[in-house]
């Protein structure tokens, strides 16, 4: 069975398209017997860097102080549970033009030399293969095609920091255009619902 990592990172408890989604997504594959870790973002925001953090990050583990130690728990965690997973569901609403910070601030814990990819001779090469990610988006204006995809910062640097985690096998299902009116959002929502049941087939 599929060992499924479920991270919400919408700040909104109640209203979100993106935790809605991507968690009637994650319920199907549930039910096809995956087992699901979820992560909210919002309930326990991950912290972000800190030079403390950072030092322990470049202190090899058996020289690291009990302080130093301490300090990268967190992150090591972060880091089992993504190495875990099969499969990877990433609820991410666009804020800006990006990432919430609180998911910028997740995978600036999981991106791990030596554990998450390796600088090698040839360049770096991502760890965190095999797996598959599924990512939930949500947008006021549509930046997928258009004149608003030059603002698309979202989906451009998701795409590129896991896959320099060596998770490149990505699925984008977009909720867009949801600040247009009722009927743009019951369109975007049917729209999404059609993807899910392709992806869950």
């Amino acid at each position: 069975m599929a060992n499924v990592l479920h991270i919400n990172s919408s700040v909104r408890s109640s209203g979100s398209l993106s935790r809605q989604l991507s968690g009637e997504f994650v319920a199907k594959l549930a039910a096809q017997g995956a087992t699901v870790a979820l992560r909210d973002l919002a309930v326990q925001p991950v912290p972000h860097l800190t030079e403390e953090v950072m030092g322990a990050f470049f202190t090899p583990a058996e020289q690291r102080s009990a302080q130093a130690a301490a300090a990268v728990q967190v992150s090591d965690t972060l880091v089992d549970e993504l190495l875990a997973a099969d499969v990877l569901v990433l609820a991410a609403p666009m804020y800006n033009f990006s990432v919430p910070s609180t998911l910028k601030a997740w995978i600036d814990h999981v991106a791990r030399a030596g554990r998450t990819f390796q600088y090698t001779a040839t360049g770096p090469v991502g760890l965190a293969t095999g797996k598959k990610a599924y990512i939930f988006t949500a947008s006021g204006g549509v930046y997928s095609e258009g004149p608003g995809a030059a603002y698309d910062h979202l989906s451009t640097y998701l795409r590129a920091a896991l896959g320099f985690l060596g998770i490149t096998d990505i699925e984008f299902v977009q909720a867009e255009g949801v600040a247009m009116g009722e009927e743009a959002v019951a369109g975007a929502i049917a729209k999404s619902r059609a993807s899910i049941a392709a992806l869950a087939a």
